[in-house]
Formats: C-alpha cells, sequence, structure tokens
C-alpha cells in the first residue's frame, strides 16, 4: 500500500469514526426531542454569529502575524487573514483537526526560506489559545461547583490537582527527553521572545482571550436564538460548559471534533441539571456554523502556490 493509499484509509477511516461517535450521542440522547431543540434555533442569530466569526479570523490572523514577527518572520495581515481562513477550512474537513495549521506552517515557510521560525510561530500562536482556554475552563468549573451549578465527582478527592500537575510535569519531561537538546534550546527561546517575555505575554493573552470571547459568543449567540438564556445566571453556567466543549475538541480522535463535542454536550448538561438535547443542539449547531463561516477558505485551495510565496514578503 502507498503513503497516499494509507492516507486515504486514514481519511476515510477517520470520517467512519466520526459517523459512528455522532450515532452513538444521537442513540444516547432523544432524537425527537434533539430534533425540537435544533429547529427551535431561531435564524437570525446567523449573521450576528457569521460576523463575529469574521472578527474570530481576523484576530487569530493578527495574533499570528505578531507571533511570527516576534520570530523575526515578516508576514502582511491581509494575507495571513487568508491563510488562516485556509487553514480553519482545512481543520474542519481533514482529520485530526490540525492538518490546516500544518499546511499554514509549510506555506509560510516556504515563502520565508526558512522551516523551524514559521512552525514555532504557529505552534506558539496555537498554545497561547489553548493556554487561556484551560486557564478559563479550570475558573468556570470550579467556580460552578462551589456554587452548587455543576455536580462532578473529584476523583481522589481533593488529591486531583496534585495529579494533574505531576502528570503534565512528567509528561514535559519525557519530551525533554526524546527531544534534540539544539532543538529544545531552540524552542525555549522561541518560546521567550514570542510567548513567555514581559512584553509579548500580555498581549498574547489580550488577543487570545478576544478570540476565545468570540468562540463562546457564537455559543451564547445560539443559546438566545434558541430561548436558553433564561437569565443572568444561566450565563455563566453556558459559558462554563460551552468552554468545556471547545476544548474537548482538542482531541483528535475524529474531523474537527464531531461527536466528541456532542458527547462531552450530553455527558455536561445533566451535571448541570440541563437537558441533554439542548447542550448536543448548541453543539450541532456551533459545529455547523464554524463550517459555514470556514467556507471562504476553500477560495484559497484553488489560488495555488502564489500565495504561498506572498506570505512571507513584509508589509502591514
Amino acid at each position: 500500500m502507498t503513503w497516499l493509499q494509507r492516507r486515504r484509509v486514514g481519511l476515510a477511516g477517520r470520517w467512519l469514526v466520526t459517523g459512528l461517535v455522532i450515532g452513538l450521542v444521537v442513540q444516547a440522547v432523544d432524537g425527537q426531542a434533539l430534533w425540537r431543540e435544533l429547529s427551535g434555533i431561531a435564524v437570525w442569530v446567523l449573521v450576528p454569529a457569521l460576523l463575529m466569526s469574521v472578527l474570530q479570523v481576523v484576530i487569530s490572523a493578527w495574533r499570528w502575524r505578531y507571533t511570527a514577527q516576534r520570530l523575526g518572520v515578516p508576514l502582511r495581515l491581509g494575507l495571513a487573514v487568508q491563510e488562516y481562513y485556509l487553514a480553519t477550512f482545512l481543520n474542519q474537513v481533514l482529520p485530526g483537526g490540525v492538518l490546516g495549521d500544518v499546511h499554514r506552517a509549510w506555506r509560510h515557510g516556504t515563502s520565508a526560506g526558512e522551516r523551524l521560525a514559521p512552525a514555532h510561530a504557529v505552534a506558539i500562536e496555537r498554545l497561547s489559545g489553548q493556554v487561556v482556554l484551560i486557564l478559563v475552563v479550570l475558573v468556570s468549573v470550579i467556580g460552578l461547583v462551589q456554587a452548587g451549578r455543576l455536580q462532578v465527582g473529584t476523583p481522589g478527592g481533593g488529591w486531583w490537582p496534585v495529579v494533574a500537575i505531576i502528570s503534565l510535569s512528567l509528561a514535559v519531561w519525557l519530551a525533554a527527553r526524546l527531544g534534540a537538546g539544539d532543538y529544545l534550546l531552540r524552542l525555549r527561546r522561541d518560546l521567550q521572545r514570542a510567548l513567555l517575555s514581559g512584553s509579548a505575554l500580555p498581549v498574547q493573552m489580550a488577543s487570545s482571550l478576544m478570540v476565545l470571547a468570540s468562540y463562546l459568543g457564537v455559543f451564547l449567540l445560539l443559546a438566545a436564538g434558541a430561548g436558553y438564556l433564561a437569565g443572568p445566571a444561566t450565563l455563566p453556567v453556558l459559558v462554563g460548559l460551552c468552554s468545556v466543549l471547545l476544548l474537548s475538541m482538542v482531541i483528535p480522535l475524529t474531523v474537527a471534533g464531531w461527536g466528541v463535542r456532542e458527547g462531552a454536550a450530553a455527558v455536561l448538561w445533566p451535571l448541570a441539571g440541563l437537558p441533554a438535547e439542548q447542550g448536543v443542539a448548541l453543539s450541532v449547531g456551533y459545529g455547523a456554523l464554524v463550517l459555514i463561516s470556514s467556507l471562504p477558505g476553500a477560495a484559497m485551495i484553488f489560488r495555488g502556490r502564489g500565495t504561498a510565496r506572498d506570505v512571507g514578503r513584509s508589509g502591514a
């Protein structure tokens, strides 16, 4: 079997897993109730949600450009927006949810004549967003549990945060042991320049917070259109639950997080005393909106390598 054939089999397998997981979720909830929730989402939310997705891409592209420039690689904002749309579209239709970002880094590296710095720019820019998302999830979930709005178990009693920290530390240690020394020195230097320095960290965190706010804003617009925002008390609950859904999409099991996100919603919403069908409906609506909003990136596929040659040119 050739490499291309293996890739095709792998892609077909991911789509198959995605379909199976979605099927299991639909079987686990009330199908008729789920359809009622989906059909109850008002059409008017589409326009502001799609507009918010445009803002989301622009801020994300600006964050990428800022990160690349901190690493000494020029990147024009307009082309960064186009490349980000392309990456978002590829992430929606290809398995794993990161192949679009890999392609974005490769195109930038091709134009810049250097591979490592553009790859680190994409990785650090995405890492900035994930760090902010994890912090928001932790704060939200802890707040909801303490307020009695979310009923979850605490594995190992009060020791689970310690176990999590130790596990993360071991993972970092293993990565350091398995990696090359020179590369780790370069990675540490780039992380310091583009993310961890006193001047870069506030910019990265602020831009990532704005991106996350746009993600959650789409969820909240859908919730408003479905009538789920019953009052101010429901807002922090939905923000906390939806932030966990966003985090679940990081798991590279299916295509664009489909199935995993819906499964997480089916589990989380009852823990908050809400119907599982509402969470799954929000999740499906969000996935559909993200797919629609990424369609401008499909046009980039037909532009060929011309854009890739221009990505590294300097300019505003």
